[in-house]
Order: C-alpha cells, then sequence, then structure tokens
C-alpha cells in the first residue's frame, strides 16, 4: 500500500468512532483531509454532527464536504478531536506543526474530552525529535525571541539551529493567525516535558509543538494493517 493508503485506512477506522450528536474537532494535515472526507461522506448519509475546523484549510474543505461547523465560541467543549501528528512515541506524545497550524490544533485539542492521533505507522519513533519541533512566535522582536529559542536549546543540551521557516518562494511562512514559525532540528528529544516547559516561558512565544498529555490512543497503520495506541473508545 502506498503512504495515502496508510493515511486512509487509520482516517477511516478513526471515522468509525465518531457517533451522531457528537461535537468534533477537525485535525490539519493530509491523514486528517482523509478523515475530513470521510465525515463528509457520513453527513451526506445522515450523520449529524457539530464540527470545529483546526485551520483554514481544514475549514475550506469541510465546507465543501457539507460539514455542519460552528467556532469554540459556540461550542467551547468539544466530545472529540481526530488530527495527525508529525511523529509520536510510546507514551502519546507528539510533535505537530508540520502544516503550520498547531496553536489552533492545541487549542482545540485542549478542549476536547478526547483526541485521537491518525497517521501511518512511519509516524511512530522511539525517541521524539528526528521532525524539527516547530515553536509559533509573534513577529515582534522577532530576532530577540529566536535567541532565546537558541539559549534553551542550548542549555538543556540540543545542540540545533533554530531557524524562521520560510515557503517555497522564500517569504516568510505565515500561520492562519499571522505568527511566524521558528523550527528547531532537534535530532533528538529525551525529555519533550522539560523543553515545552522551557519554551513556554520565553516572551514572543505563542506555542510550540510539543503536545503532551493531550491525545488518549491513536489509530496508527502499517504494513500489517491498523493497530492502536492508548485507549481509543469512549
Amino acid at each position: 500500500m502506498s503512504a495515502e493508503d496508510l493515511k486512509r485506512l487509520a482516517a477511516w477506522r478513526a471515522a468509525d468512532l465518531v457517533s451522531d450528536g457528537m461535537f468534533l474537532g477537525l485535525g490539519t494535515g493530509s491523514t486528517a483531509a482523509h478523515f475530513v472526507a470521510r465525515i463528509g461522506e457520513k453527513v451526506r448519509n445522515g450523520l449529524r454532527v457539530i464540527c470545529v475546523p483546526t485551520s483554514e484549510q481544514t475549514r475550506l474543505q469541510a465546507e465543501r464536504e457539507g460539514i455542519p461547523l460552528v467556532t469554540l465560541d459556540d461550542v467551547p467543549e468539544l466530545d472529540l478531536t481526530v488530527d495527525g501528528a508529525d511523529e509520536l512515541d510510546s507514551q502519546l506524545r507528539l510533535i505537530k506543526g508540520g502544516g503550520g497550524a498547531l496553536l489552533r490544533e492545541k487549542i482545540v485539542a485542549a478542549a476536547s474530552r478526547r483526541m485521537i492521533v491518525i497517521a501511518d505507522g512511519s509516524k511512530r519513533v522511539e525517541t521524539l525529535g528526528a521532525f524539527p519541533l516547530p515553536v509559533e512566535v509573534v513577529s515582534f522582536g522577532l530576532g530577540a525571541t529566536l535567541k532565546a529559542i537558541e539559549k534553551v536549546v542550548d542549555r538543556i543540551g540540543i545542540t540545533a539551529s533554530p531557524s524562521v521557516r520560510r515557503t517555497a518562494t522564500g517569504e516568510t511562512f505565515l500561520t492562519d493567525g499571522g505568527h511566524y514559525i521558528i523550527d528547531i532540528p532537534c535530532g533528538r528529544i529525551d525529555s519533550p516535558e522539560v523543553l515545552a516547559t522551557e519554551l513556554s516561558t520565553i516572551p514572543g512565544v505563542v506555542e510550540h509543538g510539543l503536545f503532551i498529555g493531550l491525545a488518549c490512543g491513536a489509530v496508527l497503520a502499517g504494513t500489517q494493517g491498523i493497530y492502536e495506541l492508548g485507549s481509543i473508545g469512549a
């Protein structure tokens, strides 16, 4: 199977967890897009759900699918969020933000009773960090914020050169909230909780891509089929 086939398998399994009347968070990214498409199909076949998208990209797809949407101002507590991940470990600690939606993704996940991760099996790792860690920052004082991030990673023993994310045309990448993203090529993060705490103390940092204590389960699709981590059911 191709990587897309594996992502679709994981997404469809997660869609089976959605029941009538749920308030649902819709994730962002290539795997989450398969989930949104499947939910759209179910909605057209009579499923009743109310959804909150985690990005403008997801909002546009959900609207095309005919999925009813609200904001967290309308519905501040959700039953379930299903989203992808750039990396996850056996403790369901995640790195997210490769698509640039980490702030909204974390807000929606935190507002949910459950968060389920969907991914192809290659995203599961023994130790987080091979995927560069995204950090969302405000534009004001960018140089000072970048310097502070460099000091943090150096202090906890990570050799990395954080850099501002650019688009394919060389422009500064902007999130849906109008912020910048700094990517940290950590290589290996031995203490994700420590790094998360340290990054959160830096003025100018809006949010980081370490999702710790948010996911309760994961549906992964490997070459041998679907397998699950953590708690998938209600």
